[in-house]
């Protein structure tokens, strides 16, 4: 996890426990295995857990959803940007499944029973479904934060009446995604949000009638900002030390001009 988190949560008073990455979930040197420890020895101590507390996905059922759906309901349709007018696809990365299961019950049960809910999960990532979606990269490092585990978590639904289809994407698309995103959109936010652009793009190519059809709203989380990556490698190369652009070739040219005396 990038030294940005850290240092916010240390501003906030948080003590700040590191552990290893490669260590497996289940493994008492893990993030888990550690706090279970920490909670067994501190007086009071208690684990929030994200990946077992029903009001992770449930906070995303009764907030986040209804949100997107009224942001959506209450743009008009018009000649030149015509919408269905509902949500008719989310499309959402997996970490613990809370944001994507909660949002997926909040469109299903109460706005359109027929959105279609795409999870994203990075190779080296064991949540997509089927599994053999995992099995060429399972267990493979990756560098994108916050999505995909090397287990299933409870709060994570992995029915099909829940997330009907899943798409796998790799650190270079979403890194990719994140710069298009930067450069072209003006958001500024963080790799998970690049798996999420990626891997809808990827799934647009295979439901050409999705992609296709006039009006139809995909909605697409991007679920953090730049903030807690701005000292990671991927950012730096890309933000400092990518392919001039047309505009700085240009000023380049022009700076190479001797500069005319004013007359």
């Amino acid at each position: 996890m990038s030294l940005e988190k850290e240092a916010a949560l240390r501003a906030l008073g948080a003590e700040v426990v590191r552990t290893p990455t490669e260590a497996a979930w289940d493994s008492p040197q893990s993030h888990i295995g550690i706090a279970r420890k920490l909670q067994k020895e501190i007086p009071y101590g208690i684990i929030l857990d994200q990946y077992g507390n029903i009001n992770n996905p449930l906070a995303h059922e009764m907030t986040t959803g209804p949100e997107i759906i009224e942001a959506v309901k209450s743009t008009p349709s018009t000649s030149s940007r015509v919408s269905s007018q509902k949500v008719d696809v989310v499309v959402c990365g997996a970490g613990t499944g809370g944001t994507i299961s909660g949002i997926s019950r909040a469109m299903k049960k109460t706005h359109n029973k027929d959105c279609i809910v795409v999870g994203v999960d990075p190779d080296g990532s064991i949540l997509a479904v089927p599994s053999s979606l995992n099995t060429k990269t399972e267990g493979d490092a990756y560098v994108v934060e916050g999505i995909g585990y090397d287990f299933i978590p409870d709060v994570l639904s992995r029915d099909p009446t829940d997330i009907d289809e899943w798409i796998k994407t790799n650190d270079t698309e979403a890194f990719d995604a994140v710069q298009a995103l930067m450069r072209n959109e003006g958001l500024l936010v963080g790799g998970s949000s690049g798996s999420a652009l990626s891997g809808t793009l990827k799934w647009l190519e295979t439901r050409k009638d999705i992609a296709e059809t006039l009006g139809l709203n995909v909605v697409v989380i991007l679920p953090d900002g730049i903030r807690n990556y701005m000292s990671k490698d991927w950012f730096l190369s890309r933000a400092l030390h990518g392919e001039p652009t047309p505009l700085a070739q240009a000023i380049a040219r022009v700076l190479q001009e001797p500069i005319a005396n004013d007359v």
